[in-house]
């Protein structure tokens, strides 16, 4: 039961949590009787009692997560909880580890929320904080109990609040000076915080324990849930650093989505608990769009939400500066982006001049308006956000000529369209060269430098060969010297296509682009010369559909007319009426055909089988096949040999009775 109540809280929290992040992402069904069943059936064991104290809190937690009271409109009366208040006080007294203390507290905790009708205070709660208490380490983690030297950042977590459910159950005010002393270990807690490189920070846990090693989700998760408890039980301020604060935020929100359940309610719990707060609300700045056309004149659009999405307060985003991709200088902007009231995004309008095609980096500014936000919000300072600008590049002066070897002098030049159809037919022998040149400018007319930049030649017989493109200065420029070139052709004359391969992640236009061919004329290769490697042979060739192949059958031969095919079978059955005849006129001797009835009939249905083996033959030899006839064969054959010996035997002993008489 345990594990349906565990089940039944990681759906509801789920639910209510995925309801707070989008508007809408599937049909749900509304709750019915069965929902009312299973909650009650919590509070109703098989027994009359629960397994165990964990049971018991974990079912409490059920009834409170799914609010039964208000939602389900079902009601545990008072004599129920008071039974488990005694029990669950009890069991805090008895306490000697900190899961104890967490499923008893937790426990009162609840149902507290539940009903102010049972008591559910603790009468000295001093003492419980300090037995909890006494379980802290000087790093700021904690032990599961006294006998268990090992410290946990989870259990930190636990302990956090287990300590929170004290100060809510106390009867009295709980010592203050025990309030700052936790105050301080939390601090300290924060010292060890691990960061990641993109400014997320989690809890790592090294502990190993009887459930398991704890992952940095469900400890990072803990120790929110934790310090959220304890600021809102206590109401004091915690001060804690706002860049680490904001950073675990960002570590749960990078995680995406979970591949369990049980590690997305520790995120969803952990969001949940940011979002709601006493200590400080993170607001997290993130663009719709990160990829800009600066050739469509796209606006870059900014939105600031809480982790859950929801609304953030007034405030003011601006733009103070922009890193290009690969250097340290930056422009510094400080330009405020003008807010849409109606879409809650901040709009900048027109990018800055010096923004060029390119990978950038965007630091903005969160200001909040009304000073009580400051205190309820944080912002982290500067944000940083990667952003690419794409944009149409203009290819110019594309040309494409054969120069002479020795001088350099153009034999044959042609103008090249590259954002159109090329065919151009060229020759060239081993003492010539191949020259192709164009220019790359963007938008605004800078020098634009792509990642890939290739000409490839491709020999009638399929070899091929790639050469990267250069650039010096403002143009693109590569010159393939033939003569220099003859082995890696491997002494291949005749036609190579040529083909332009133009792309960048920026580039819009990007293209791979026929040019047209060129007719080589190179010496015959030595005897020693590298031959091409055996090209791969095309998969759809090799194994993909056939020719299909045609046949015709010969004409049948000429057959004999039907009436000499009739006399002919005549001819062929006149033997066996001679044989009767025969059979009659030498008179056969038939006596000693069985007369009595059973024998007779044996008799007889021998000689019906052996009729019917006659008859086979003959339908054989005019309608059926091999198999089929021999599969009957076999039958007739079992039949024969049954009738046959029984046929056998009576005439045996017939003989033997006339010997003997």
């Amino acid at each position: 039961m345990a594990r349906n109540s565990v089940i039944l809280v990681l759906a509801s929290v789920l639910l209510a949590s995925i309801a707070l992040v989008c508007d809408s992402a599937a049909i749900f069904n509304p709750i019915s009787d069965a929902h009312r069943s299973a909650a009650l059936e919590l509070f109703s064991p098989s027994d009359g009692s629960f397994g165990s104290l964990e049971e018991t809190y974990e079912a409490i937690r059920t009834f409170e997560a799914l609010r039964v009271n208000r939602i389900l409109k079902c009601e545990l009366n008072d004599k129920a909880f008071a039974g488990i208040v005694t029990r669950l006080k009890d069991s805090v007294n008895a306490a000697n580890s900190l899961l104890d203390f967490y499923h008893s507290i937790g426990g009162l905790t609840l149902i507290k929320d539940q009903t102010s009708e049972v008591d559910v205070h603790l009468e000295d709660a001093d003492r419980i904080f300090r037995s909890i208490k006494a379980l802290s380490q000087s790093d700021g983690r904690w032990r599961y109990s006294s006998n268990n030297p090992e410290s946990s950042t989870y259990a930190a977590g636990i302990a956090l609040e287990t300590l929170a459910g004290v100060v809510s159950l106390a009867s009295s005010e709980i010592d203050h000076s025990l309030v700052a002393t936790l105050k301080n270990d939390i601090m300290k807690l924060f010292d060890g915080v691990e960061r990641y490189d993109d400014g997320a920070y989690y809890f790592d846990e090294k502990f190993v324990d009887a459930h398991g090693h704890q992952d940095p989700l469900s400890a990072s998760s803990s120790v929110v849930r934790g310090i959220t408890a304890f600021a809102t039980a206590t109401g004091e301020s915690l001060n804690l650093p706002g860049d680490k604060t904001l950073g675990l935020a960002k570590f749960f929100l990078g995680i995406e989505i979970p591949g369990s359940a049980k590690d997305l309610y520790h995120q969803i719990d952990a969001l949940a608990c940011l979002e709601n707060s006493r200590v400080s609300v993170p607001l997290i700045l993130s663009l719709p769009a990160t990829v800009l056309s600066v050739s469509r004149k796209d606006q870059l659009e900014v939105r600031v939400n809480t982790v859950l999405g929801s609304a953030s307060p007034p405030l003011s985003v601006k733009l103070m500066q922009i890193f290009s991709s690969g250097s340290k200088d930056a422009s510094v902007i400080d330009q405020e982006l003008k807010f849409d009231p109606e879409r809650a995004v901040h709009v900048l309008e027109t990018l800055p001049e010096n923004v060029d095609v390119g990978k950038y980096i965007f630091s903005f500014e969160i200001s909040l308006q009304d000073p009580e936000h400051k205190k309820r919000y944080m912002t982290g300072g500067r944000t940083k956000v990667p952003v690419y600008i794409t944009g149409v590049i203009e290819v110019n002066n594309a040309e494409i000529a054969v120069l002479d070897s020795d001088i350099g002098s153009i034999e044959l030049q042609k103008k090249l369209d590259l954002s159109g159809e090329n065919d151009v037919a060229l020759s060239a022998n081993h003492l010539q060269k191949l020259r192709l040149s164009f220019q790359l400018n963007t938008p605004l007319g800078h020098t634009f430098k792509p990642h890939q930049v290739f000409l490839k030649l491709r020999h009638e017989s399929g070899v091929e060969h790639i050469f990267v493109v250069g650039n010096s200065g403002k143009k693109f420029e590569i010159i393939l010297d033939f003569l220099g070139l003859v082995e890696k052709f491997f002494y291949l004359s005749g036609k190579y296509d040529i083909q332009l391969t133009v792309g960048d992640s920026v580039m819009e236009n990007s293209f791979l682009r026929p040019l047209g061919h060129v007719e080589l004329d190179l010496p015959d290769a030595p005897e020693k010369a590298a031959r091409p490697p055996p090209q791969p042979i095309d998969p759809y060739s090799r194994y993909g559909p056939k020719a299909e192949i045609t046949h015709i059958f010969r004409a049948p031969e000429k057959r004999p007319p039907r009436e000499l095919s009739l006399a002919f079978s005549g001819l062929v059955l006149l033997p066996f009426f001679g044989f009767l005849a025969g059979l009659l006129r030498l008179r056969a001797n038939l006596k000693n055909f069985p007369r009595s009835t059973v024998p007779a009939t044996f008799a007889i249905l021998f000689h019906l089988g052996i009729a019917s083996v006659l008859l086979l033959y003959a339908l054989f030899w005019f309608k059926l096949d091999l198999f089929t006839t021999l599969k009957a064969l076999g039958f007739l054959g079992i039949f024969l040999m049954f009738v046959g010996h029984r046929t056998l035997s009576h005439l045996a002993s017939v003989s033997a009775k006339l010997k003997s008489a």
